[in-house]
């Protein structure tokens, strides 16, 4: 199914980022409060245990949520519910410990809960599919033969790190995939829409090409560009799930894209991604992420929790991109002409944004809170310190709600 029709909006803010930080009273309430706001959807990242640092895109699963979102984590679950999950999931259930189980079931309740009081408010759930597994995970430890060896994932060096981004996922084994049908992918694919209606697929440019980086580098300079699998784990997948229509994915196309990046998301029928933080280079005015060559097949993000917040990218941005926004906001009438107001200017860009032809606007909620870089949930190439965004009970209150939902209208999105 298409949901990418018409005009809505939404925002984005990981479950660990609630009060409390697990499923419950306050995701409902956050649902609440999202419709309150006029808001069609919530986006949130990876589900899997996290690594130690808390980054969802290194869990030990690609199939498994983590306990540590649950409400009721001692929640009796007995052995006939285990045999039915086991018998609905029977691809991937085995390669986890069985004492893990019971937590999938618990999972499972709590998140049908969740989506159903959702969908009966007019909210969908957008998720998110890394690309990766992480090293050591589960899933490389079930299917080695997936995988190679002497390699790992990461991207050359770009506008985040001089020495690109050495993650140290392992890396696929692509034609080994392909001689079983991509059926990891196909499984993975159909636990997806189990849990979301749409699904943000992280790195997409990597299915046309992988940084590759030698194993025993420390940083991934070194690496090398390697042909990836291009649509055949998506044929795969539609074939087995029988699925109509295109509106599934969004794919994740920052970066280096080149055109036959961008020609397989548009075969595919997928929307791409165009940051508002990466819209206002005066010398890129062919730019896809500024406003005025933004088309229909794109989502648009007022940040992602690899950037800065609104507030905190403009308090460091340069002249010539901060002139350059300035003059986008008072030729659309907008608020901003005093750089030194922040909460004009950041509601000025909220609202700019909101106009753009995209289908979907996603806003982080830090943007909607007028927070600063203190709130930021990521920063690529680091460790220490990321993920740790948090919502104080009572911080997102009707005010926010009404003021954000003002904005939707007034762009058509309500």
């Amino acid at each position: 199914m298409n949901h990418l029709t018409g005009r809505a909006s939404g925002v984005q803010l990981h479950l660990t980022s609630l009060p409390g930080g697990r499923l419950g009273p306050e995701a409902r309430r956050f649902v609440d409060w999202l419709a309150a706001a006029g808001q069609r959807w919530w986006q949130m990242l990876p589900l899997g245990p996290p690594d130690r640092y808390g980054s969802p895109y290194k869990a030990s699963s690609a199939f498994a949520a983590w306990n540590g979102f649950l409400e009721r984590p001692d929640a009796p679950v007995d052995r006939e519910e285990i045999d039915a999950f086991v018998g609905r999931h029977a691809f991937w259930a085995g390669s986890l410990p069985p004492k893990m189980l019971p937590d999938q079931v618990r999972f499972d309740r709590e998140w049908a809960a969740l989506r159903a009081y959702a969908a009966e408010r007019g909210v969908g759930l957008i998720g998110d599919v890394p690309i990766y597994v992480a090293p050591g995970s589960y899933d490389q430890k079930a299917w080695p033969e997936l995988f190679l060896d002497g390699i790992v994932a990461g991207v050359p060096p770009d506008a985040f790190t001089a020495a690109g981004q050495r993650w140290g996922n392992p890396i696929y084994d692509w034609p080994a995939s392909q001689r079983r049908g991509y059926r990891w992918w196909v499984e993975r694919f159909r636990r997806t829409f189990e849990l979301y209606d749409m699904a943000r697929i992280d790195h997409f440019r990597g299915f046309v090409a992988y940084w590759a980086v030698p194993a025993a580098d420390r940083d991934a300079r070194g690496g090398t560009w390697q042909r990836g699998p291009g649509r055949a784990p998506f044929a795969a997948a539609r074939t087995a799930l029988g699925w109509t229509g295109s509106g599934s994915f969004i794919a994740e196309d920052l970066g280096v894209i080149t055109p036959p990046v961008t020609r397989l998301r548009r075969e595919l029928g997928y929307p791409g991604m165009v940051v508002l933080q990466f819209a206002f280079d005066p010398e890129d005015p062919r730019g896809p992420h500024r406003l005025e060559n933004h088309r229909e097949d794109v989502v648009a993000y007022t940040g992602t929790h690899d950037t800065d917040t609104l507030r905190g990218w403009w308090s460091t941005l340069e002249a010539p991109r901060r002139e350059e926004a300035q003059r986008a906001l008072r030729a659309a009438g907008l608020e901003g002409d005093d750089v030194d107001d922040h909460d004009s200017v950041v509601w000025g860009l909220i609202r700019l944004w909101m106009s753009s032809p995209a289908p979907v606007v996603m806003l982080q909620v830090q943007d909607v809170l007028g927070l600063g870089s203190e709130a930021r949930m990521n920063l690529p190439g680091t460790a220490g310190g990321a993920w740790k965004f948090a919502l104080r009970k009572g911080q997102l209150r009707a005010t926010h709600a009404k003021r954000l939902r003002a904005a939707t209208e007034e762009a058509g999105r309500a």
